[in-house]
């Protein structure tokens, strides 16, 4: 081919331009984003997780429960995700900056998961273990992540409280391995539920009320209504008339 070396120039160099424009262009715009601090709370968000729910996120992984379950909640004008329970607010990028492999899922078999444990009514580990080990509609079992054994004095109390055709034989218990324990922690640690200010919806009309953005550092502009302020003295004018300048404040 004559001109060979153009065309695979030519392809590389669109190969090239989308991988910046996708993957280059979100680490740019995401990578760096901070913790919220929120001085009202004095806290930071959103928290990291503890160790056992890291080991559970690896165990989620491991099970690719991403197949069947999302941990997204869509805007109110994109779905029925807050009507159904599963999130009072839209999912942001800030909720997952602590998560190595963010799980956003592929396909909604089973319930969202962002929010599983603010669930209403709320899910205990107790609750989960026994989920996991019964399964559930089309939720398989999971029970090569617990052990049946001969009780030895007396019932643990890790043992699953099972009933009907599920409650092991006479002598026996039914308790969760560590990798089931760890699983239920990093379902209880996804509560998405702080109100980021980049969260809110958009503000609808001219003249709605905006609200501030937060920096890239997680701290959000102060503002008091439409009063401008500046640390250096600079004259206030603006939309063909005079402001009278307040320390240094334009009102």
């Amino acid at each position: 081919m004559k001109n060979g070396l153009f065309v695979f120039a030519g392809l590389f160099a669109a190969m090239t331009l989308s991988w910046a424009g996708i993957v280059a262009g979100s680490k740019i715009q995401l990578g760096g984003l901070a913790p919220y601090y929120d001085e009202g709370q004095g806290q930071a968000f959103p928290e990291p997780m503890p160790g056992q729910a890291i080991r559970g996120d690896r165990v989620y992984r491991s099970l690719n429960c991403a197949a069947c379950h999302t941990q997204q909640v869509r805007r109110p004008d994109l779905g029925t995700d807050q009507a159904r329970g599963w999130g009072d607010r839209q999912s942001v990028a800030r909720d997952y900056i602590y998560q190595s492999y963010v799980q956003l899922g592929q396909s909604r078999a089973g319930p969202d998961l962002a929010n599983v444990g603010n669930r209403k009514p709320p899910y205990d580990a107790a609750d989960l273990l026994n989920l996991l080990y019964s399964g559930q509609g089309a939720m398989p079992s999971y029970r090569f992540l617990f052990r049946e054994r001969k009780i030895v004095g007396q019932v643990s109390s890790q043992a699953l409280q099972l009933v009907g055709p599920l409650t092991p034989p006479n002598g026996y218990e039914v308790v969760p391995t560590p990798q089931a324990q760890a699983l239920a922690a990093y379902l209880l640690s996804l509560n998405a539920t702080y109100d980021y200010p980049e969260a809110r919806p958009a503000p609808a009309g001219k003249g709605a009320t905006r609200w501030p953005r937060p920096t890239m550092s997680g701290r959000v502009p102060q503002r008091s209504g439409t009063t401008r302020c500046w640390r250096s003295t600079k004259s206030c004018s603006g939309a063909g008339r005079r402001r009278r300048r307040v320390t240094g404040c334009c009102r």
